[in-house]
């Protein structure tokens, strides 16, 4: 592989992205101020026109914020790779650590110091998210103190479980020989099936509380749902999610005998029995038609091919020359082998969007479906037109934009699958 082939490939794909992308998000912002003053008819009886300025204005914001995202996003990765970021930390860290950390340590310092340096990289833009147009919406509830405990937590639980998890790979990587990718794809899967074990009683309750559902007559309404659905879990919680937005769900969490079921406490504040009801229903319906199930099936299957491919380009020097790295010598060079494989990636990745996208559009629908034949249909579309507009969801996307990156589908084609709620 010529080193300037992996270069061309590599910077016509991020161009090609980048451009798409920019495209594509563009379009969106000029679709949803263009519609700006006007509800959808389908709407009109139940969304305010204030309300749905509201959410386009929401909208634009963050679109204007991601547009500034996605240009430092992809100027920080011709950083790190053709203009020589990723070699410079490389070289200074091996210079100075080998010696005294020996191999395995100086590359999990590479991964931290690059996963450190790309965090406060992206932290202005968290902080703007956060702090100014959440707060500007009147969603944010979170202090700078709340704000920088979760950094601080989520730095903490990163290098005591993926410390580990990294450390296993990179020694997998070196003692395995060729199919070294093929045992480290066992352990990866093996590592989240057991994180969705342990994530709602070990990790979840470090970043919110959960209390047992005390409004007994909802509990009675939910378990018999779940009962009339085959779904068992472990116990009905609301989580404090209050605490840091206004933003409302509700979802089941864990595998096997460690499911719960959650809901956001602004969820219960804001929907009637019958609307909790069916937009667990809906939740439910992933659960009854193995969505959850396909989804990691897929996840797994796309993960083994990204590694098989991984474990290919680590063995050929023009991958590391052609994204701007000099090889180790006297070093192993897995460390940077991940690294630059998981910037190398985003750019070809982008392109399969549609596709997982579709799928998942596909899937709410199917759920959607199950929720009617469970639960109230006309709930369920009530539910979402009220989350719609407390979320500050736009009504309406661009079509392509959406056909490209909406996991949901846009809510007027799925109220159009739903029957309608009483006026």
């Amino acid at each position: 592989m010529h080193p300037w082939t992996v270069t061309i490939v590599f910077a016509v794909a991020l161009l090609a992205s980048l451009a798409l992308r920019l495209w594509l998000a563009t379009r969106q912002m000029r679709h949803v101020a263009a519609h700006r003053d006007r509800v959808p008819a389908a709407f009109a009886a139940h969304v305010s026109l204030e309300a749905h300025r509201r959410a386009a204005d929401y909208t634009l914001a963050r679109g204007r914020l991601g547009l500034l995202s996605m240009a430092f996003g992809s100027a920080v990765l011709l950083g790190w790779t053709l203009l020589g970021g990723l070699d410079l930390l490389n070289a200074t860290l091996r210079d100075a650590l080998l010696p005294q950390w020996g191999l395995l340590g100086y590359q999990l310092a590479l991964l931290g110091a690059f996963a450190l340096i790309s965090a406060l990289l992206d932290l202005p833009f968290e902080w703007v998210s956060t702090f100014r147009i959440e707060q500007r919406f009147g969603f944010n509830r979170m202090t700078p103190g709340l704000f920088f405990a979760d950094l601080a937590k989520g730095a903490a639980l990163t290098v005591l479980v993926g410390g580990p998890l990294a450390a296993l790979v990179l020694w997998i990587m070196g003692a395995s020989g060729g199919l070294w990718w093929l045992w480290a794809w066992g352990a990866w899967v093996g590592f989240n099936l057991v994180l969705l074990v342990l994530y709602p009683t070990l990790i979840a309750p470090l970043f919110n509380k959960f209390t047992p559902l005390a409004d007994e007559a909802l509990r009675q309404r939910v378990q018999a749902l779940m009962k009339r659905c085959g779904f068992a879990a472990k116990g009905l919680f609301v989580m404090d999610g209050s605490r840091r937005s206004a933003h409302g769900n509700a979802y089941f969490t864990g595998l096997g005998s460690s499911k719960r079921v959650v809901f956001f406490d602004t969820l219960l504040q804001r929907l009637t029995p019958p609307e909790v009801e069916a937009v667990l229903a809906h939740e439910l319906g992933h659960f009854s038609r193995r969505h959850v199930q396909k989804r990691m099936v897929m996840i797994f299957a796309v993960s083994l091919g990204a590694l098989a491919l991984l474990g290919w380009l680590a063995g050929q020097s023009g991958f590391y020359a052609g994204l701007g790295v000099a090889l180790n010598l006297a070093a192993p060079n897995d460390a940077l082998a991940l690294l630059l494989f998981l910037l190398a990636l985003p750019p070809f990745a982008v392109f399969l969007s549609p596709l997982m996208a579709m799928l998942s559009r596909r899937h709410e629908f199917e759920a959607d479906a199950y929720a009617t034949s469970q639960a109230d249909g006309g709930a369920l579309a009530s539910a979402l037109i009220k989350l719609h507009e407390d979320n500050a969801s736009t009504l309406t996307p661009d079509p392509l934009y959406a056909r490209f990156y909406y996991s949901h589908p846009p809510a007027a084609e799925r109220l159009a699958a739903l029957p309608q709620p009483a006026q």
